[in-house]
């Protein structure tokens, strides 16, 4: 199959008219954020805010014109509108007809309150941490597979769109999903966990240079455009901070919960609590707080040395009054399962390690269910009857 090249993609978008229908997106400026990676195409075309509702054909045409590039086997296009002037963005990537997606109006107006969720998966979990570099990747995996271990069906979404970690964490970066039905795409497995993740689809060298709603966009896809099968808790690993890939998780999907990571040093802590603020805000329910790198035992004398502090997560929980979900070690076996993709779990499920992370999905389950039975259910309906 031959190799698709931008200037490819750039030369066939100049068959495609503009919303002036005279000249063409390329010639009039409006396509961006090209990348072309092992015959997946991805691109944004920016049009005029007033214009976003009406302009869907334009992205379809342009959707069409890639695919019948010889060599590409998916093509993910958006309309990204900008206020004139300069001003921030004002509109979200729109979808294909039929999609599900209710990004932010370009109106200002809130988002849909109707929260339409990913079928087939009974509970969304998010993992986030305020920071990064506190092992929030290496728990969301390993929370998954505890999750598995303890007889719930999972399945793991990486959403950090910039720095995915999921190809390695699990072993599976030489592997690309399967494209089903033209483009929906089946989701790869490891440890009997189904994965996806946009480093499935870029070389991991690739940097990820893309504006906002691009990010939407493809966090969108990567919830509703994959053959998700039955599952009874879905792990979506989130990006570090308090930006556009958690207000899309939050605002768009129905989240179970958030599982809200830190080390126990203040500097972290404090991180930590602005996460834990924003799904308040957003009416996520907050499962609880792990402290990760909680002491470090040396492996030669076994004595403890609490590098980070320690007890700072535990002490926040009971601040801010949400349950403390516990605490895992500074540990050289985890990072080494972690780099070599056989999370601990899945590698040493005897392991105090593996133990404290199935402990710490029980917690957090038994927070799902809590939620369920407390606010779950729907108001009692009253009928007057004449």
């Amino acid at each position: 199959m031959p190799d698709v090249t931008k200037d490819q993609v750039i030369e066939r978008l100049r068959g495609v008219a503009g919303p002036d229908g005279t000249s063409d997106v390329i010639s009039l400026g409006l396509v961006s954020d090209v990348l072309v990676s092992d015959g997946k195409v991805m691109f944004s075309i920016t049009v005029p805010a007033e214009q976003a509702a009406s302009l869907e054909p334009l992205r379809a045409a342009a959707d069409a014109a890639v695919r019948e590039i010889p060599g590409v086997e998916s093509a993910m296009v958006v309309l990204t509108a900008e206020k004139k002037g300069g001003g921030p963005p004002t509109g979200a990537a729109r979808q294909p007809p039929g999609s599900r997606f209710t990004g932010p109006d370009p109106r200002g107006e809130p988002p849909s309150r109707g929260k339409a969720g990913i079928p087939g998966v009974d509970a969304i979990i998010a993992v986030a941490s305020g920071k990064g570099g506190v092992g929030k990747s290496t728990t969301a995996v390993n929370l998954a597979l505890a999750f598995q271990a303890n007889g719930l069906k999972a399945g793991i979404l990486d959403a950090d769109i910039y720095g995915p970690s999921l190809p390695r964490l699990l072993n599976l970066r030489d592997q690309k999903p399967e494209i089903v039905g033209g483009r929906t795409l089946k989701p790869l497995r490891a440890y009997d966990v189904e994965a996806m993740s946009i480093g499935f689809l870029v070389e991991e060298e690739t940097p990820m240079i893309w504006r906002g709603p691009m990010v939407i966009s493809a966090l969108n896809q990567m919830m509703r455009e994959v053959q998700w099968g039955s599952l009874d808790v879905m792990v979506v690993d989130m990006p570090p901070g308090t930006g556009d890939a958690q207000l899309t998780m939050a605002q768009q999907v129905p989240l179970a919960g958030a599982v809200i990571v830190s080390t126990p040093q203040d500097l972290a802590l404090i991180d930590a609590r602005k996460g834990l603020a924003m799904f308040q805000r957003v009416d996520v329910p907050v499962l609880g707080i792990v402290e990760n790198m909680s002491y470090f035992l040396c492996p030669h004398c076994g004595e403890r040395t609490d590098i980070f502090s320690h007890g700072g997560a535990r002490d926040e929980a009971q601040l801010l009054g949400v349950p403390f979900l516990g605490e895992v070690p500074l540990d050289l076996e985890i990072r080494l399962t972690s780099d070599a993709g056989t999370p601990i779990v899945a590698a040493d499920p005897d392991s105090p390690y593996a133990i404290a992370y199935r402990d710490i999905a029980t917690r957090a389950w038994e927070g799902v269910e809590r939620e369920r039975s407390e606010g779950g259910r729907p108001p009692p309906r009253i009928v007057i009857e004449e």
